[in-house]
């Protein structure tokens, strides 16, 4: 495998780009040396500047769900640029959009565009102030819900306290708002409910969390969480840009019947191209500018290429219910081919899965939280990273990520795949 135009690349861009990348994980910092530089992707795979070829389970973190440069998102690219690229202006694309999202997520009776994850989340949690009155809100350990200052906090002194900064350029005061609890933990909720009566206006959760990899909320922790906001007029509010659409038609909270009165969306809603969402009950939704006083804006927001990609992706899930099993049928065969292949070895890491979401830790205990997730051997898994790339296989460059899986991916893909990770492990073992 020759790597020296991406060698070359790296460190061209050390020169002009903080780190040489423009997101932090693309530096391979998690699993040692240097990263990647992608020109192209088709179906599963992903090829170098050196045009070394790779059966990729990233998937542009997510919303490749059909595999890469699908022909009906490509056409309906093409299509709408043909139109021009960006107008500022209502467009019959977000209309659509929106009805097919309001159809496919019942829990959405409107729906807000923005251009990425993190915008949602914040506008998100300012909605849920604005239309509470109240200022804090809960998160958990080991969610992530883009790089805004209220998300990017640590742990404080105790279960009832205050979130501490966990990123230079967060203010102190801006952490104050901010409660955290330990994921699936509806006791230390409840704590904090008590601790801060009245004052909570939001609890919001990836409610199966990816990125601390693939973790499973244990039973009755989501209906408990529902619960609980209904007795204390407090939001609850799903963040699904990596579950929405992609574990079902409905999301996660399809899948799990539990009903957010907000939810937060972002990639496959885009096909490919940047967005993002947030959408609602009616009643809250209805707080938002023009028609309220919670002020949220974007120039980009509903660009007309993004929606023509976003409509083409979403139309497509719509009429083909049927690819969640396939895609369910797949992970199981790839998980049940790694659990094989550990039981063979005497190895007991831990496994995840759900329907297209997968995950490996490198830990005997089972992943419940942010916690027993960090008892990964994450130097262990830079080797497994590093085995499996030399095998033709690209996975997420950290313990801390879920894989995903597309389409795309054939049985013969499975099978390299399952290879490749009985010969990696017996490498770096």
């Amino acid at each position: 495998m020759d790597i020296k135009n991406s060698k070359a690349l790296f460190s061209n861009a050390q020169n002009f780009i903080p780190g040489g990348v423009n997101s932090p994980v693309r530096a391979f910092k998690a699993v040692g040396g240097d990263p990647l530089f992608i020109k192209r992707a088709e179906g599963a795979y992903l090829y170098d500047e050196d045009d070394n070829r790779y059966i990729e389970l990233i998937n542009s973190w997510g919303p490749m769900i059909l595999g890469h440069n699908h022909p009906e998102i490509k056409e309906a690219v093409i299509k709408a640029v043909e139109m021009g690229t960006s107008f500022g202006t209502p467009t019959a694309k977000e209309v659509d959009i929106a009805e097919i999202i309001t159809k496919m997520v019942p829990s959405v009776e409107k729906v807000r565009m923005v251009n990425s994850g993190t915008e949602a989340t914040m506008s998100a949690i300012r909605l849920a102030r604005g239309y509470t009155g109240r200022d804090k809100f809960i998160k958990f350990s080991g969610n992530y819900h883009g790089h805004g200052d209220s998300f990017l906090i640590a742990a404080g002194s105790g279960a009832i306290t205050m979130g501490e900064p966990n990123s230079p350029g967060v203010t102190t005061g801006t952490a104050k708002d901010t409660l955290l609890a330990p994921y699936n933990d509806l006791v230390a909720v409840k704590e904090l409910v008590d601790a801060n009566k009245d004052e909570i206006a939001a609890i919001i959760l990836e409610p199966v969390p990816g990125n601390m990899g693939l973790v499973l909320p244990e039973e009755g922790f989501l209906e408990g969480l529902r619960k609980l906001c209904d007795e204390e007029g407090i939001v609850l509010i799903f963040d699904e840009v990596m579950t929405g659409f992609r574990l079902a038609q409905g999301g996660a909270q399809e899948v799990f019947g539990v009903t957010p009165d907000l939810t937060t969306m972002g990639k496959i809603i885009g096909g490919g191209m940047p967005v993002g969402a947030y959408g609602g009950k009616k009643e809250i939704m209805d707080y938002v500018s023009p028609v309220g006083p919670v002020y949220q804006a974007g120039t980009l927001s509903g660009n007309p290429v993004a929606m023509a990609a976003g409509m083409a992706m979403l139309n497509y899930l719509y009429k083909h219910p049927e690819i969640y099993d396939g895609l369910e049928k797949t992970g199981g065969k790839l998980v049940a081919g790694v659990r094989a292949t550990l039981q063979k070895m005497g190895l007991d890491y831990s496994t995840t899965h759900l329907g297209s979401m997968y995950s490996l830790f490198f830990t005997s205990e089972k992943v419940t939280d942010f916690e027993t997730a960090m008892s990964s051997d994450t130097a262990l898994f830079g080797k497994y990273f590093q085995a499996m790339l030399k095998r033709g296989v690209y996975l997420p460059p950290s313990q801390f990520e879920s894989l995903f899986l597309s389409t795309a991916l054939t049985e013969e893909h499975i099978a390299q795949i399952i290879d490749a990770n009985e010969g990696a492990l017996k490498e770096i073992l």
